[in-house]
């Protein structure tokens, strides 16, 4: 008998030691070890912004949307790290994205947006899955918009900083270059940016030579559709419903290398824009982006293509104006719409 219950007591031994060191990898030693400094994307709230990320927890936003853009996450802003996160306690980081990733909405839509958007999803969101937040509390409503606001601002300001150095105009820069700063919310994932510094320590794009070797590849694979001068008139043009590209509008003259890389290795969803990367080499596709950048600039650009210069005009940029007017309407009329209960709180 007693040779049995010792038998029972060294398996239970065991089983709580597996249990103590799972605890202790798991829990406590990156609890105790991984100490990240703050960077410069890491955010300290205010008290509107600390209510209002609590009524984001209670409301279950987190089951929904994550905080968290990925190495590999496409046209999702820049890529979270470690230290961004340094003030956030417990943190709302997600694992589900039925909603978009919003790590990086922060500044991308007026306040009138995301309170309108909150009230009545499907008014500003055709097709959208989230429930009406109508029945929050004005005071709620608006501490909840402040904390979305903050949510990658100042990722986005150290990303200007570091585009705005990245291209300070080179000594004997020609004069003609664009002055305006790059766009700071359209960008080209971390991989992709990284396989173009890979590319680009070999490839000058700037070389005339190879601009001269990129035309080619152009007129060969790319003017049929864009036209001879890049103006999106090519001869196949007439018959796509989702016209080519002008690239000769100012609004690609704020495109980084790495950004023209991605559209042209991976295509462009919703267009009839194929993956170049599967037909044509890393080389190749470098002295494409060389000779696209060559290409003039036309400031004459026709009224019915309305340069899109803010990330909010990408809804409907040609009734913005009108579309705005119904957002602040909307926001006013918040307490006649249908009492649709969601999100955490029954």
């Amino acid at each position: 008998m007693q040779p049995r219950i010792l038998n029972y007591l060294i398996a239970a031994v065991f089983v709580a030691l597996i249990f103590l060191t799972i605890i202790f990898v798991t829990a406590i030693l990156p609890a105790t070890t991984f100490q990240p400094e703050a960077t410069a994307a890491s955010h300290d709230y205010t008290a509107s912004e600390w209510r209002g990320r609590e009524i984001y927890k209670r409301e279950g936003c987190v089951y929904c949307h994550t905080q968290f853009v990925r190495y590999q996450d496409r046209e999702m802003g820049e890529m979270v790290q470690a230290g961004d996160f340094v003030h956030e306690t417990p943190h709302l980081l997600g694992t589900e994205r039925t909603g978009p990733d919003l790590s990086n909405i922060g500044g991308k839509y007026p306040d009138a947006w995301h309170w309108a958007h909150h009230v009545q999803p499907r008014a500003v969101k055709p097709g959208s899955l989230m429930p009406s937040f109508s029945y929050l509390e004005d005071h709620e409503m608006k501490d909840l918009v402040a904390y979305l606001q903050t949510l990658g601002k100042e990722r986005e300001l150290a990303a200007r900083r570091r585009k705005k150095s990245s291209h300070e105009p080179a000594a004997g820069g020609h004069a003609g270059a664009p002055s305006q700063e790059p766009l700071t919310w359209l960008e080209a994932p971390q991989e992709m940016r990284d396989e173009w510094k890979r590319i680009s320590k070999n490839v000058d794009t700037d070389n005339s030579s190879i601009a001269n070797s990129g035309r080619g590849i152009y007129m060969q694979n790319c003017a049929t559709c864009h036209g001879v001068t890049g103006r999106g008139n090519g001869p196949v043009s007439s018959s796509m419903i989702k016209k080519p590209a002008n690239l000769t509008r100012p609004f690609y003259k704020q495109y980084t290398d790495a950004l023209f890389y991605w559209r042209l290795k991976e295509g462009v969803t919703g267009t009839r824009m194929p993956r170049w990367g599967r037909s044509l080499s890393e080389q190749q596709l470098a002295y494409l982006v060389a000779f696209i950048k060559t290409l003039p600039v036309d400031g004459a650009t026709p009224s019915n293509q309305i340069e899109v210069v803010n990330y909010s005009q990408l809804d409907q940029p040609d009734v913005m104006s009108k579309n705005y007017e119904e957002i602040t309407h909307l926001t006013e009329l918040k307490h006649e719409f249908p009492q649709n209960h969601g999100g955490g709180r029954h």
